[in-house]
């Protein structure tokens, strides 16, 4: 299934995000951990996204890009799913540095739900059945959203 949307501020891509969330947080964990993988350029409104996504999980922490620490854990409180996983892919050279932060086992965990900025960094790693956004800078405010899935 493919869905495309337009956004003309950050308020919008922040409330796109925090609608999928809360669709997800509906559905039952599946045999491994439900994995969402945004790719697109600097700027592309990827973090933004994530924040309003965080919103939608129940997160009360501020969501912010993890470049410099690479991933980050927050707890989703009250659900199906037990933590968020946010990943930030940007300092990457090989996929396979995502394996000693222990990528494996994060995605193997049906309770986890885990997003990935810049996973086209990381393609090969991700499951088959991951969530696809893919996030295009149209004009100023404007962004593009394509959201792809297997589901």
């Amino acid at each position: 299934m493919t869905q495309e949307h337009l956004t003309y501020s950050a308020a919008q891509t922040k409330n796109l995000g925090k609608k999928l969330a809360q669709k997800l947080l509906n559905s039952l964990p599946k045999e491994r951990a439900l994995v969402v993988a945004l790719k697109g350029e600097l700027g592309s409104g990827k973090t933004t996204f994530l924040q309003g996504f965080g919103k939608g999980l129940g997160i009360k922490s501020k969501i912010l890009s993890p470049t410099f620490v690479i991933l980050r854990k927050f707890q989703i409180p009250a659900s199906n799913f037990k933590y968020f996983y946010h990943i930030d892919c940007y300092r990457i050279k090989k996929p396979e540095e995502l394996l000693i932060l222990g990528f494996k086992e994060i995605i193997s965990s049906p309770k986890n739900i885990v997003a990935i900025e810049w996973a086209e960094k990381v393609i090969k790693l991700l499951p088959e059945e991951s969530i696809i956004l893919k996030f295009d800078l149209e004009k100023k405010e404007e962004r593009k959203i394509v959201i792809r899935s297997n589901n």
